[in-house]
């Protein structure tokens, strides 16, 4: 499986690429997702960035962010602290 794969619904992340942003076994990542410790949100690029997303993850007070193009290739990854319970997550 690629990093990133693209469905009809949306994007896949490979847990791995999520366990090493947050230091957390690639196993571990569903568990945290189902139980709203790690959270999620996809934002779809408009104007300039038309053809990008930008998917956010957040789990404590830490952040991944990675910029994809329509075919789910990385064009930028970040991770940056975040305050707890600020970010608008999605499950």
């Amino acid at each position: 499986m690629n990093e990133i794969t693209v469905t009809q619904d949306g994007f896949v992340v490979d847990a791995t690429l999520i366990g090493r942003a947050f230091a957390l076994a690639p196993e571990l990542v569903q568990d945290e997702l189902r139980n709203g410790r790690l959270t999620s949100r996809s934002e779809t690029g408009v104007d300039e960035d038309e053809g990008r997303w930008r998917l956010t993850f957040y789990r404590g007070g830490s952040a991944l962010r990675l910029v994809v193009d329509a075919s789910g290739g990385v064009l930028s990854q970040s991770t940056f602290p975040v305050a707890q319970g600020r970010h608008q997550g999605s499950r």
